[in-house]
């Protein structure tokens, strides 16, 4: 696929046109500063959270986008943030929604799935192809599948986040870091951002397949899909539509322990009194541990397990 045709797949007016379609129906997540967090840190530190927006992440923006431009039912595979958002977008445009979820999914992502009206299809995601059981209920069931973060529909209404980022940021604030899995929200928000901040992708310790594909210069595979508190964000290599424009955009990425995750749950807790899950939270631990100077980043998921966020209050 020609590298030029890629990024210019999503653009800045595909981004206004979802935020058109999502005002009304999307929440607009504050960009919170605490001074008692600043004086800890010694620098500015600004969270956009995202764990406020409808359903608890980021994800709704680009299901709300990508199922409001589809007719009929729609089909997608999620380890739980993505499920949710594309099952709560069906249920208010009226669509079935049928989520392809694996096994060791939090819990509290496959219940609230279920409860926002999708039919949800488990698969074990050490041995099975979510991709291939995707494809397969789109044959037999005549379903649209509506991918993750590979999809320019998802990709321009997690850009909607950087629309806002770029009213809210301090003028003299010119570096975002973003949680990353396939790049969706990530490439997103560089395009929102072009010209205004430069972007870095942030990954769990293990799955740092964008940090090294940026590196190499082509995409590049984890080694596996298990082993990490952080399941919003382990993906299996960045995508085919979201890499072209990583690459042109974003700085080198940065990489982070579960343990630096639970920590940065816990502060964000302490001095902003919002609640993170680890994927949602690694943006603010490489901000907090591996980022010197101000810095502002994309808190973009509180759906976490009451035993782990009890496991992250345990350690500040």
């Amino acid at each position: 696929m020609d590298d030029a045709f890629v990024i210019d797949v999503v653009t800045l007016a595909d981004i206004r046109a979802a935020a058109d379609r999502l005002r009304g129906h999307a929440v607009r997540t504050p960009l919170l500063n605490a001074p008692s967090l600043d004086a800890t840190f010694g620098r500015r530190i600004f969270v956009k959270a995202e764990c406020l927006q409808k359903t608890g992440s980021f994800k709704f923006r680009g299901g709300f986008n990508a199922v409001s431009q589809t007719s009929g039912g729609v089909v997608a595979f999620s380890s739980g943030n993505h499920a949710q958002g594309v099952a709560l977008a069906a249920r208010m445009l009226g669509r079935e929604a049928v989520i392809v979820m694996p096994s060791d999914a939090p819990a509290i992502k496959i219940g609230n799935t279920r409860g926002y009206g999708a039919e949800v299809v488990l698969f074990d995601r050490a041995t099975e192809d979510r991709d291939a059981i995707g494809a397969a209920l789109v044959a037999e069931r005549g379903l649209t599948l509506v991918k993750p973060y590979d999809d320019p529909r998802v990709i321009a209404g997690q850009g909607t986040c950087g629309l806002e980022m770029v009213e809210d940021l301090p003028e003299d604030l010119d570096e975002v870091l973003v949680c990353c899995g396939g790049g969706g929200l990530t490439s997103g928000v560089a395009l929102a951002l072009e010209g205004r901040a430069s972007v870095r992708p942030v990954e769990p310790e293990g799955f740092d397949d964008v940090t090294r594909s940026l590196i190499a210069g082509q995409r590049l595979s984890n080694a596996t899909m298990t082993g990490s508190v952080c399941d919003a964000v382990m993906t299996p290599s960045p995508g085919e539509v979201t890499f072209p424009i990583l690459s042109r955009l974003c700085g080198p990425g940065l990489v982070v322990t579960d343990e630096e995750a639970l920590r940065a749950m816990a502060i964000a807790w302490k001095h902003l009194r919002i609640v993170l899950e680890p994927g949602g939270a690694i943006a603010l631990a490489a901000g907090l541990f591996h980022h010197e100077g101000d810095v502002a980043v994309v808190a973009s998921g509180g759906n976490v397990d009451a035993q782990i966020f009890a496991r992250a209050l345990a350690m500040v």
